[in-house]
């Protein structure tokens, strides 16, 4: 049982997510946080992740660190994507067990869920295929990390819950283009493109697929919500319960950023998944998780965000 006085790892939480979630746990009174920084502690080493817990000595882990990106950046590190997320979570587990941790709570993704997966994703239908290949070491490595919750559950009796936020967006997200997910990837490309006077932005795919997406703080209260409520062994879903299509996503972004010129599909690039929408009852029956930002206010915010930081950074 968490309470405002337990100590909580949580890693990542220099990121996009893991802000979010240290300032959903301080609003709650949460005093003793710690964020582990990779110049100081590589999670894909035992030995640092043996010096975490001997320094931090937590009471539960949020494990949020991982090595993420978009459709390219999936598909250029297939391999690196599937080892480093894989044996940061096996270890962090596996030591935490050992170190006698008193909650797990492992943040997996949308990406585990078969690339045909009946819509809306139901977490009964995790196995029931494989995932879109351009995202499938990622999502399996993480995957993986579900069946170690279930298994040590069984086997030691440890409190490990599991996950699946879909999508994220909101302001702080990664614009690099390199590596950033589609809403940012748009909003850049649109800001950019109408203060530089170009007439025109290249978009990946033919617009079909469908995605759903959650505000990063919306994410994080769900989050938080399961660390305190749920001790059991189902993974659940963390999302918002609604589809959109790229098509209609990139619209709302122009017509959002006001830029004015034309939209240019780049078919020779994957969709990846065909849809997503995550079934999000587990959820608000199992601990009362609902999520309530306006897409469209959220990504109001989020491009003002981009526009503020653009001109100032």
């Amino acid at each position: 049982m968490l309470t405002t006085k337990s100590r909580i790892v949580v890693t990542g939480g220099a990121g996009f997510l893991g802000k979010a979630v240290v300032r959903s746990l301080e609003q709650r009174g949460y005093l003793d946080i710690f964020i582990p920084r990779i110049e100081q502690y590589d999670l894909r080493k035992d030995e640092d992740i043996r010096r975490l817990y001997d320094t931090a000595r937590p009471d539960a882990v949020i494990h949020l660190a991982a090595v993420v990106g978009g459709i390219g950046a999936n598909r250029e590190n297939p391999g690196r994507f599937f080892y480093d997320n894989a044996i940061m979570g096996i270890q962090l587990i596996e030591i935490g067990r050992q170190a006698g941790v008193q909650k797990m709570v492992v943040i997996g993704t949308i990406c585990a869920y078969p690339k045909f997966a009946p819509v809306p994703f139901r977490e009964d239908d995790l196995w029931t295929g494989y995932p879109e290949e351009t995202n499938a070491p990622y999502g399996l490595a993480k995957k993986m990390l579900l069946v170690q919750c279930q298994a040590y559950r069984q086997q030691y009796g440890f409190n490990a819950i599991f996950l699946l936020p879909v999508n994220l967006y909101g302001p702080s997200d990664n614009f690099n283009p390199a590596s950033s997910h589609v809403i940012p990837a748009l909003i850049k490309k649109c800001v950019d493109a109408r203060e530089a006077g170009d007439t025109q932005i290249v978009v990946w795919g033919d617009g079909s697929a469908t995605r759903e997406f959650i505000y990063v703080d919306d994410a994080a209260e769900g989050i938080v919500m399961a660390s305190e409520r749920y001790n059991d062994a189902d993974p659940v879903n963390i999302g918002a319960g609604f589809e959109i299509s790229i098509r209609d996503l990139v619209a709302l972004v122009v017509r959002l950023t006001r830029f004015e010129g034309r939209i240019i599909w780049d078919t020779t690039k994957p969709n990846g998944q065909p849809r997503r929408k995550l079934d999000t009852q587990r959820a608000r029956e199992r601990f009362g998780f609902e999520a309530t930002t306006n897409f469209e206010e959220g990504l109001k915010k989020t491009i003002a965000w981009y526009e503020e930081h653009r001109r100032t950074g």
